[in-house]
């Protein structure tokens, strides 16, 4: 199975070619931007298939990351990914940075609490299983909230938030790699859809207190 791996839940934009049979990447794009997704992602997609000598037609699926993340990132991302996906006849399914995060640490005899700093002294935070099944819906929670869970449930905590429980400053931003986005990608059912995950809604605010008065 070949895939179109996308990531732009963060700063960095990222897109690649991914090799589900040979469980590596064959091409891949990626720069931190910090904005400007749009901008350049559709010329790193093409980039990628043709540094992998591939052609998009021969995509058998595109997996795309959902967030949580940035507001407007993970919309650039999951809109890129549905219109590839329907001009191209192939199914596009969505994978959540949480469980990137968590992929790394399972396998074990303990739960994982994947964990990424969502700023303003809250994580998002989703309770995964040994095997990656989830155990519970993603969520914002408080420092001390985060804590409690992880003590109750006896989870290793994974990604930045855990830097943040242990007392360390936090990364900001953590690493989301597009083997693992594929890999989770490629066994995720065909119907899993690619839509946004929003937690908290987008930290721009619009103005108020300006209203113009109308003749």
């Amino acid at each position: 199975m070949r895939l179109l791996v996308i990531d732009t839940s963060g700063p960095e934009c990222a897109a690649g070619i991914f090799d589900a049979g040979a469980a590596c990447m064959l091409a891949l794009q990626s720069e931190m931007i910090g904005k400007g997704h749009a901008e350049i992602l559709p010329g790193m997609i093409e980039t990628a298939a043709h540094e992998a000598s591939l052609s998009l037609k021969a995509l058998d699926r595109i997996v795309v990351t959902i967030g949580p993340g940035s507001f407007t990132g993970i919309r650039v991302g999951v809109a890129m990914a549905r219109g590839l996906a329907l001009s191209l006849g192939v199914p596009a399914v969505g994978v959540t940075t949480l469980s990137v995060v968590a992929e790394p640490m399972l396998g074990r005899d303990k739960p994982v609490l994947a964990l990424i700093d969502a700023r303003r002294e809250e994580l998002y935070a989703q309770l995964f299983a040994g095997d990656g099944a989830a155990r519970g819906e993603p969520q914002a929670l408080h420092y001390d909230e985060a804590l409690r869970l992880a003590a109750e449930t006896g989870a290793i905590p994974a990604g930045s938030g855990a830097l943040i429980l242990g007392g360390a400053a936090s990364p900001q931003i953590d690493a989301i790699p597009l083997d693992i986005v594929g890999r989770i990608g490629a066994r995720l059912a065909a119907d899993v859809k690619a839509s946004p995950l929003y937690i908290r809604g987008a930290d721009a605010k619009p103005q108020t207190g300006f209203a113009v008065q109308h003749a």
